[in-house]
């Protein structure tokens, strides 16, 4: 299969106008930019701005008004009932397909790559949730206000009362050593024996990714993901310069590991970066027996493994997973966690246990971003010591799973035949598998158009081995308005079919 060409200057441009809109710089109503003057503006012919115009046309963004000019259309009426219950929750068992959702998904294998932005896919989707009030099916958080921010900004007030200037020497790497302390201490409870010595904190997870990623490899390096993978690692990747090779993934024991030995036997590959616990998208455990042989393989090769662990207290099951951390005797696992999945997004504190390359995460810590702000650590160090963070984790947990299993239930009940869907043990995400014949691009740019937001099967790869796939998020209350959402996308989707 041959690689396709790539996008085509119109449909660039139609799709900056669209995120524009969506952003609110032109209003519903509103007279855009004349073919003439988007014409000189983006410096390119007239000829790419007549097509982009239709482009945007069909996509019902704009309309053509005769002798006017082209305006931007009323954006679609948001379904009703947000803040409304769902009047009954659909009973679980066999779907009308033929088969269990639950049924696991085969892993699929590299393709061609795909000619799609990820990153600014990520971002559009982002900005349509916050700009338009859409559904966010298609978010990559967590819903707010499952989280105790109001507990944690009374922390972090009364620090800023007491400390009327703060000495930026505080702030500086590794970290505040009492949230260092407190989340040693979290280990240690979970039976992980974590030497406090190792934390660095770091602005969220995201930063712990990077870091390790600089740390252990230079740009043109290789470095193995998961197919599919979370698009942050993606972004790190791409961000740092590096090349990616993507090994198959199955939806219930993780990456492939006799896919990686063949790959590490005739590859250079400076890194591997993986999710052993509820990954996202496809939410499964990696069993302890392939955790050992991952770091078996590692040791063999001296092969660094960056380990994104975000979703570790995220668990549906009885007791808190295992970690590659946990098994890892010299140094060669790079730990990376924060609290923005369980207890405040909107802070952003994580840190990374980077074993062996501890010195230089903290170096490059300090050279990126001098120092993680001073008062939310505090005032999640206050929060761990004195409140109450495994009963907040608890009602976190039993919400979540209660969550998945009515999602589940729901799109066994109105998409169409052929959808399986992932069987999560952990995290707020849901990986679906619709008919071959559905494409998720389109069925994005179908739901939003309805005021739904889903993440296509593309943000999940560099290839298009995940075309007819999307991730659902199920954190967010249960209301009249997602169940309609989710009729109305399975709908959005038979028609496809």
């Amino acid at each position: 299969m041959t690689a396709p060409p790539t996008v085509p200057r119109y449909e660039q441009l139609a799709d900056d106008i669209e995120a524009a809109v969506r952003r609110g710089v032109f209003a519903p109503g509103e007279r855009i930019l004349s073919v003439r003057r988007a014409s000189e503006q983006h410096g390119v012919s007239i000829k790419t701005v007549v097509h982009a115009y239709a482009l945007l046309e069909s996509r019902g963004v704009i309309e053509s008004r005769p002798q006017s000019g082209f305006f931007v259309k009323a954006r679609p009426v948001v379904l009703e009932g947000r803040n409304a219950r769902s009047a009954h929750a659909p009973q679980g068992g066999k779907s009308r397909h033929g088969r269990a959702a639950k049924a696991p998904m085969e892993p699929v294998h590299n393709a061609a790559p795909a000619s799609v932005d990820v990153s600014r896919l990520v971002l559009s989707t982002l900005r349509s949730i916050v700009a338009q009030d859409a559904v966010p099916l298609g978010s990559p958080y967590p819903d707010p206000a499952l989280f105790p921010w109001r507990r944690i900004n009374q922390y972090a007030n009364a620090i800023a009362r007491r400390h009327a200037s703060w000495n930026l020497i505080d702030d500086l790497p590794p970290g505040n050593p009492e949230l260092i302390r407190q989340i040693a201490r979290r280990y240690a409870e979970n039976g992980a024996d974590i030497d406090p010595e190792e934390i660095v904190i770091t602005v969220g997870a995201t930063e712990a990714i990077n870091l390790s990623l600089q740390a252990v490899a230079k740009p043109g390096d290789t470095v193995v993901v998961e197919s599919p993978t979370y698009y942050a690692m993606l972004h790190a990747i791409e961000r740092l310069g590096m090349r990616a090779i993507e090994v198959s993934t199955h939806p219930e024991t993780g990456i492939d590991l006799d896919a990686l030995e063949r790959v590490l036997a005739r590859k250079k590959v400076a890194a591997c970066m993986v999710m052993p616990n509820f990954q996202n998208p496809l939410g499964f455990r990696m069993p302890d027996a392939h955790m050992l042989r991952l770091v078996a393989l590692a040791e063999a090769h001296d092969l660094p493994v960056i380990e994104n662990d975000v979703y570790q207290e995220l668990y549906f099951g009885p007791t808190r997973p295992s970690s590659l951390k946990q098994f890892d005797t010299r140094g060669l696992v790079l730990h990376c966690a924060s609290f923005s999945k369980s207890l405040s997004a909107s802070y952003r504190i994580g840190w990374a246990l980077p074993g062996r390359y501890r010195a230089q995460v903290e170096k490059l810590k300090f050279l990126n971003t001098l120092t993680t702000p001073s008062v939310p650590q505090v005032a999640l160090a206050d929060y761990l010591r004195h409140d109450g963070y495994d009963r907040h984790l608890r009602r976190l947990r039993r919400f979540y799973r209660q969550q998945a299993r009515l999602m589940r239930a729901m799109i066994e009940r109105f998409f169409p035949a052929g959808t399986r869907t992932s069987d999560p043990q952990g995290g707020y995400v849901l990986w679906v598998e619709l008919p071959p014949r559905v494409d998720s691009m389109r069925l994005y740019r179908a739901a939003l158009a309805q005021g739904i937001t889903i993440g296509p099967g593309y943000m999940f790869s560099m290839r298009n081995n995940f075309h007819h796939y999307i991730r659902l998020n199920y954190s967010y209350a249960w209301t009249a308005q997602t169940e309609t959402a989710l009729k109305t996308l399975g709908e959005l989707a038979a028609k496809m079919a």
